[in-house]
């Protein structure tokens, strides 16, 4: 229906729709609010309308951004190479200052001993989303350079729980004695007094490394007009105090300028443990 109507009556743009999407690494009313107040704002910078599509998962964000149904996302480091690889001409345009230099978290419940990665050999462990830069595939990383396999050396198979808020309550609440997870997201949840320390605390912090950013489709000047894509960049640059709830939702001070190549270390990593090819 999305891409009909971006589609339809292309006599004008006030009939085009500009479709954005986000990875749903928190839950669905957290991402609800964020993309209606930067959905407004955006349609009021550029004169279209625009929809915030949900998506269910991190893989369905990139299969309809390859689809061309969903036309600018907020992608994490691997979703955004998984996304501009499978559409071609497609390019990250905007990022926070955190990502980049971003990190993971690892957690474990307060009673388990374990004192660098190493230790959790042994321990029941929750990555985030398998498609996740800072929940699942940096963190592998990470465990492999300290000596840990994750699929032989926890107790059990590694878990998935789908999205970072769901990670640390898993740990919290004693499902699993480890897990990792966004910085941004358990940071946020700590300053918001949400997380009960005296059941989880952070075991480790890791080496930095690009994360997340907005990628738009190539396109997007032939379906809105030529110079549209640097607008759009543009409007999300110039997100500041006046669009505080934006850049709260967000969890950062301002969106600066990316590109692809900031991500190429993100995508030989995916290519060494074979997650992309």
């Amino acid at each position: 229906m999305l891409a009909m109507l971006a589609t339809a009556c292309q006599g004008g743009d006030s009939a085009k729709v500009l479709a954005i999407a986000g990875i749903p690494d928190q839950n669905a009313s957290t991402l609800a609010r964020r993309y209606e107040v930067l959905t407004s704002y955006l349609s009021e910078e550029l004169g279209v309308e625009v929809e915030y599509v949900p998506t269910v998962n991190y893989a369905a964000a990139v299969t309809g951004f390859e689809q061309g149904d969903i036309q600018m996302a907020w992608f994490g480091g691997l979703t955004g190479v998984q996304a501009r690889l499978a559409a071609p001409g497609s390019r990250a345009i905007a990022q926070r200052p955190r990502d980049t230099e971003f990190h993971s978290k690892f957690i474990v419940q307060a009673e388990v001993t374990a004192e660098g990665l190493g230790d959790l050999k042994g321990l029941t462990f929750t990555f985030g989303s398998e498609s996740s830069t800072s929940g699942h595939l940096m963190p592998r990383h990470f465990l492999r350079q300290a000596g840990v396999e994750p699929d032989a050396d926890f107790n059990g198979p590694p878990s998935y729980s789908g999205s970072h808020d769901k990670t640390w309550k898993l740990v919290e609440g004693g499902a699993f004695q480890a897990g990792v997870l966004s910085e941004a997201v358990w940071d946020s949840a700590v300053e918001g007094g949400r997380v009960d320390l005296s059941k989880v605390r952070v075991l480790e912090t890791t080496a930095p490394f690009f994360d997340y950013n907005w990628t738009i489709r190539g396109d997007l000047d032939d379906t809105f007009g030529n110079g549209f894509s640097d607008r759009l960049r543009d409007a999300l640059l110039s997100i500041d105090g006046e669009q505080a709830e934006i850049l709260e939702l967000f969890s950062t001070d301002s969106f600066v300028a990316s590109e692809n190549g900031n991500y190429d270390s993100i995508r030989e990593v995916a290519e060494s443990l074979g997650i992309v090819k």
